[in-house]
């Protein structure tokens, strides 16, 4: 079973796996760096050899990264754009050295330029980042997204068109629970779940899902509100979550809800419970 968190990298990168101990997880995920700066973060040569013996002695199975929220690979203001693929390519290149497997991105917002545009600009800045790695093996994994303002991603074609252009076993894909009911996928029953999961198979093949992202929503069906809520508490329910704990206990899942009162261990415990 891959279940797990978000962990805090607070006081370093290797205090993500002290977290993960507490809590008796398999998998987590974690920002490399200050996601809310552009500033890079450099990956010491002894910071990344400490963070990979202390991965090995864990019981990590597979750990992973965000990329930073400021990226925006559909941006049509050149500058950005520049600036969000040379992060992306700093982010692949600080996993390459922390052993981590892969890194969540969200594809971007095309702003006053229009879905398609956008989504060519992400399939530009992909190939880039993609030439500039070329010895990497992390992949990279588009996140469906909620559909606030004119975000890319909020269908699952525009990942396929995207995969499409790219043309790369790199590219892949982590699915967001919440994002999608809040784009307007009705997940709430077992039905519904599946028949979501059929147009995520037609659109890009399950086999390319590498990730999944456990959040209910405060938001309701179609709100495109990016509001996430802890397990059962939100406008989602429990019984797409009883369908993803069963139908993939071998991707990984994190839950990505807010921290207090120890709600990592209650979410986690409503999780396990619903095998």
């Amino acid at each position: 079973m891959l279940l797990g968190v978000h962990c805090s990298i607070s006081g370093g990168l290797r205090n993500a796996f002290r977290e993960a101990a507490s809590l008796g997880i398999t998998t987590f995920q974690i920002f490399t760096k200050n996601q809310r700066q552009w500033k890079e973060k450099v990956v010491e040569p002894a910071e990344a050899s400490q963070f990979r013996s202390d991965f090995e002695g864990s019981g990590v199975k597979t750990a992973f990264s965000h990329a930073s929220y400021l990226i925006n690979l559909a941006s049509d203001e050149d500058g950005l754009w520049l600036h969000s693929t040379e992060a992306l390519i700093g982010e692949v290149r600080r996993c390459d050295l922390l052993g981590l497997a892969f890194i969540v991105l969200h594809p971007g917002a095309a702003k006053g330029s229009g879905e398609q545009e956008g989504i060519e600009r992400v399939v530009k800045a992909l190939k880039v980042v993609l030439h500039a790695t070329g010895e990497s093996s992390v992949k990279i994994l588009l996140e469906n997204t909620a559909g606030q303002g004119t975000t890319i991603g909020h269908k699952f074609e525009h990942l396929r068109q995207i995969m499409d252009g790219v043309d790369s076993g790199r590219i892949c894909v982590c699915f967001d629970t919440c994002h999608a009911f809040a784009a307007g996928y009705d997940i709430r029953t077992k039905s519904g779940f599946e028949v979501t999961m059929e147009r995520l198979d037609r659109a890009v093949g399950l086999r390319r899902l590498m990730a999944i992202h456990l959040n209910d929503s405060k938001g309701d069906l179609g709100s495109n509100r990016d509001r996430h809520e802890h397990i059962g508490k939100g406008k989602i329910g429990v019984e797409p979550f009883r369908q993803i704990m069963k139908q993939f206990q071998h991707t990984v899942k994190v839950i990505e809800t807010p921290k207090e009162d120890r709600m990592d261990e209650v979410n986690l415990r409503v999780l396990r419970e619903l095998i």
